[in-house]
């Protein structure tokens, strides 16, 4: 029956390492076909008593939905993007669940880009054309999903990446940009979705092997059969994963082969793909590069473990050993990105756990490139935000970029790079009467177990909450990979502040906001810094009666699964309720499977459990290992069946 609350079967299993043994009663449950009836029908009972349990909240939950639903404009396009002679741009139409990529021609196409270019509309302007529309494409599939759309140098041609499956396996067609025709025959196989365009007439692809690893880079000539493929590099090394970007010159493309501590890159010229790879930075243990270009010179990213937060080198084009830094390490700044133009460079950094965006001016190409100077900040208002890099015409002194906070809906703006003025050009509209001016966003800090200061990003709307330990708070975390949490705005979250909710995020350790030694110190051995940072979070919430434990929930997805299922068993009276998405709970397990998609690049992340050292402390955390019987708090796991980069549970 629904209402009664699913018992699945016990058969011992035994797993020994290092002579000890572990006992996983429900090893049974692994599927990799997802097909025996037996954990189908267990997953089935499951669904049911959830469905049961949570009956009661069901006028809620739609009453919810509703209000998510209402705040979407559903007719809109995105910011225009200039390029060249056109504005390119996607459409989305009411009752339309997906976009339409289209285009129109600038009326002056000779005239210089600018802050202030704004895309006519109204009966005067040039006609629209749509290039693509999902929604046509997506009438023949129960899935569907574009995962890379790129237009040809010269604007006549378009190549995208298409997946019918949810697997990330995807289709490459290319077709004529003004009549929609597929130009050859579709490139088929376990294709990734990073793609680029070599030149007019040819492109770059990357496969995967069996266990969903980017492992090859293609060169395929419009016009030629895809079996007549050259195969530009293997990575055989099962710890590293190929990527693909173009420079923003479009001269140059550059293949990296990474793992979670080197990276190193290979660069393809676009005038002349059929000589191939070469070598711009060797593979180094520990060393992480990344490329872009500019005229003669070539600039690369640095990190090492003496420059953990990374510099900026520049080298020219014809003696690449020749490099010279041009922006040195700084212990407390990290070189997050950059973009290049052919007057300026725009530096996208870290500071404080917050982005910053600092513009310098070049000297004209041909001339020395000595070490930067004099930059101009971009200004930010809001305390805690996002900011992030957007593509930008190379030829030109506009920047774009995106930028949200947890009261400011995504904007885009273009930012003069020779006045500093910086235009809005697009936000997000959100329906049902929002009002920016009703919400309190705040920076504070928490002091972790040993002494750092771990900081929290905060919002809550001020006519609803008492800050007196009485208002429900949700909590999250993520903590791993060097991924950024940074505080954006979501429209869906209204839905809690509205109803008196504080909403918190926790930067812990194991994320990249405060630098890469931030990430560092959340890692293979030091990794339960992650948790008890998230565990001094809570308690500084507490403490500054902005909730109480009887009314603080917390939420995790995937790694920050795992970090809601090992506070749960550290401390599990500090929590009301806990929601775990997709959560990665049986790490030992997980990590001693290599047949597990992605797992051998995991070791540099995790740790290698087939070593002792490794093994006893992962284990010491892992959630699976460490249930015990306590009084845990309300606890809801979500689980997805056929993801194709994890197990299903």
């Amino acid at each position: 029956m629904a209402n009664t609350i699913p018992s699945a079967k016990k058969v011992r299993h035994e797993m020994e390492m290092f002579g000890d043994v572990r006992v996983d009663n429900y090893y049974w449950l692994r599927d990799d076909s997802r097909s025996d009836p037996e954990v189908l029908s267990y997953l089935h009972q499951e669904n049911a008593y959830t469905d049961c349990v949570m009956s009661g909240t069901k006028q809620l939950e739609d009453r919810i939905y509703t209000e998510i639903r209402g705040r979407i404009k559903e007719d809109d396009i995105s910011a225009p993007s200039r390029r060249g002679p056109y504005y390119y741009y996607r459409r989305n139409l009411e009752g339309k669940e997906y976009v339409q990529h289209c285009r129109c021609s600038v009326p002056t196409s000779t005239a210089p880009t600018s802050v202030y270019d704004t895309m006519p509309t109204g009966p005067d302007a040039p006609p629209e054309h749509i290039i693509l529309d999902e929604n046509v494409k997506a009438l023949e599939h129960t899935y569907y999903s574009i995962g890379s759309f790129k237009v040809s140098p010269n604007n006549k041609l378009v190549a995208y990446a298409e997946d019918t499956k949810g697997d990330e396996i995807y289709t490459v067609y290319v077709i004529d940009a003004e009549s929609g025709i597929l130009v050859g025959k579709p490139l088929v196989g376990a294709i990734t979705s990073y793609l680029e365009w070599a030149g007019d007439e040819a492109l770059v692809y990357v496969t995967m092997d069996e266990i969903l690893r980017p492992d090859k880079v293609w060169l395929h000539k419009l016009g030629t059969n895809q079996s007549d493929d050259s195969c530009l590099y293997h990575e055989k090394d099962e710890t590293f994963s190929l990527d693909l970007q173009a420079s923003e010159s479009k001269k140059y493309l550059f293949v990296a082969s990474e793992s979670k501590i080197t990276r190193f890159v290979f660069y393809l010229d676009t005038s002349k793909p059929e000589n191939g790879l070469l070598v711009l930075t060797p593979r180094m243990t520990g060393i992480d590069t990344s490329a872009s270009h500019r005229g003669n010179h070539f600039f690369i990213q640095r990190r090492s473990d003496e420059c953990f937060n990374s510099e900026l080198l520049a080298c020219p084009v014809e003696n690449i050993s020749a490099t010279t830094v041009i922006l040195p390490h700084r212990p407390s700044v990290k070189l997050q990105d950059i973009q290049l133009f052919t007057g300026h460079l725009a530096v996208h950094e870290r500071e404080n756990g917050l982005p910053r965006i600092t513009v310098y001016r070049l000297p004209a190409v041909g001339e020395p490139l000595e070490r930067l100077q004099g930059g101009r900040a971009v200004d930010f208002v809001d305390p805690v935000y996002s900011a992030d890099p957007l593509e930008s015409e190379f030829e030109s002194s506009v920047l774009r970029f995106s930028y949200s906070s947890m009261r400011t809906p995504l904007s885009v703006y273009d930012y003069d790079m020779d006045t500093g003025v910086s235009v809005l050009k697009k936000i997000e509209t959100v329906l049902g009467g929002f009002d920016a001016s009703n919400y309190v966003t705040e920076r504070q800090w928490a002091t972790a177990s040993d002494g750092v200061q771990i900081p929290i990003s905060i919002i809550y709307r001020k006519n609803l909450v008492k800050l007196d330990g009485s208002d429900p708070l949700l909590l999250y975390g993520y903590g791993s990979y060097e991924i950024c949490i940074d505080p954006t705005f979501k429209a869906s979250r209204l839905s809690l502040l509205d109803r008196g909710f504080i909403y918190a995020i926790a930067h812990i350790r194991g994320g990249g906001e405060m630098g890469r030694q931030w990430y560092e110190n959340g890692k293979l051995l030091k990794k339960k810094n992650t948790f008890t940072d998230f565990i001094a979070c809570a308690e500084y919430l507490i403490d500054k009666k902005y909730c109480s434990k009887e009314k603080l929930c917390i939420n995790g997805r995937s790694a920050g699964g795992l970090l809601i299922g090992a506070v749960v068993n550290m401390q599990p009276d500090l929590f009301k309720a806990a929601v775990a998405g997709v959560p990665f709970v049986d790490v030992v397990t997980t990590m001693l499977d290599p047949t597990i998609p992605l797992t051998t690049s995991e070791w540099e992340e995790w740790g290698d459990p087939r070593k002792e050292e490794f093994y006893s402390y992962i284990k010491s955390y892992s959630p699976v290992d460490n249930v015990k019987a306590q009084n845990y708090p309300d606890i809801l796991v979500t689980a997805g069946l056929n993801g194709s980069k994890e197990a299903w549970l």
